[in-house]
């Protein structure tokens, strides 16, 4: 079980040596392309959430992370056990919240900078980081898990009736 904490301290190192290597090698605001029109590093900081939103607010920020995290944890501990899947995604998600919190904690500011256009509709993704892209897969896999595991219920109900 505890295997799976390995997931969040690998996702957490990747993220602050990903966010290191920018502030070390990058000039705020510049830009690296990596694969043109679709693929940039760009070396950016956000003081808010998401895309910017409540821009400041490091206090609501760190109240929010450490009960997010207290979740977590209570959730792989009691609800999670054998249920890998489950497990995993919470894991990805823990490791997400940990790398963003250590930014805002130390440097009171997110790095973000990878920087994803899609042409097909014109859209600039928001500028985002590994915590961030992790957030967002642990998101999808907890989704998938509890949607699986919800099928697979109802199945063994059917197969019980």
């Amino acid at each position: 079980m505890y295997i799976f904490y390995l997931v969040a301290i690998v996702i957490v190192a990747i993220d602050q040596w990903t966010k290191w290597l920018v502030v070390k090698n990058m000039e705020l605001g510049e830009r690296i392309v990596l694969a043109e029109p679709t693929f940039a590093l760009l070396s950016h900081r956000n003081r808010g959430a998401a895309w910017g939103m409540l821009e400041g607010q490091i206090w609501l920020f760190t109240i929010v992370t450490v009960i997010v995290i207290i979740g977590i944890l209570y959730y792989f501990h009691k609800e999670a056990k054998g249920k890998p899947l489950f497990q995993l995604s919470l894991m990805v998600l823990l490791g997400g919240a940990i790398g963003n919190f250590m930014d805002r904690l130390f440097r009171g500011e997110v790095v973000d900078f990878i920087d994803v256009l899609i042409p097909v509709i014109n859209y600039d993704f928001p500028i985002f980081n590994v915590a961030d892209a992790a957030l967002s897969i642990g998101v999808v896999m907890l989704m998938v898990g509890l949607f699986l595991e919800e099928k697979a219920e109802k199945a063994a109900k059917r197969k019980g009736e």
